[in-house]
């Protein structure tokens, strides 16, 4: 299957084609991870943007190498990155997560942040963002990984 290349301008384009997804009978995945397992994910960087990621990289990384790599992935209006990282010191994603669960997890995530009024933590790799600027690194995130899941039409 080839990567489907989605793009999200917003966090709720991500939530139309979540429900989208969750709503397919069969799904073909070029992914390492289960869908519940890559929402879990998803949601983990969502709610570490409002918690603090616990394993950051330094300073001088995020300045430099992270900075410039949002920066790429802003002007494309898109993200590449390896589907099967998980975000450095997160707790392990469980193999058996229920998909009902991990669906709420991530919409809860998405409300939390979208309703924030509190400064958000900086990102482990980006560092300091603005709220706009979050929101679009949370949409090409979960555009990328959304990506590898497309509704199977036939079987």
């Amino acid at each position: 299957m080839d990567d489907r290349r989605l793009v999200f301008t917003s966090l709720n384009d991500a939530l139309r084609e979540l429900d989208r997804l969750t709503k397919a009978k069969t799904l073909k995945s070029a992914a390492a991870w289960t869908l519940p397992q890559t929402l879990d994910h998803c949601a983990q960087s969502i709610e570490f943007s409002l918690t603090g990621f616990p394993s950051p990289k330094s300073p001088i990384f995020q300045n430099t190498v992270g900075a410039a790599a949002f920066k790429v992935f802003s002007w494309r209006g898109k993200m590449s990155h390896d589907l099967a990282e998980p975000i450095p010191g997160a707790p392990a994603l469980d193999a058996g997560t229920n998909s009902v669960a991990a669906v709420a997890r991530l919409q809860r995530a998405i409300r939390e942040f979208q309703g924030t009024t509190v400064p958000l933590r900086p990102h482990f790799a980006y560092g300091d963002l603005s709220k706009p600027e979050y929101e679009q690194a949370h949409a090409m995130h979960l555009a990328n990984h959304f990506s590898a899941f497309e509704v199977q039409l036939s079987t």
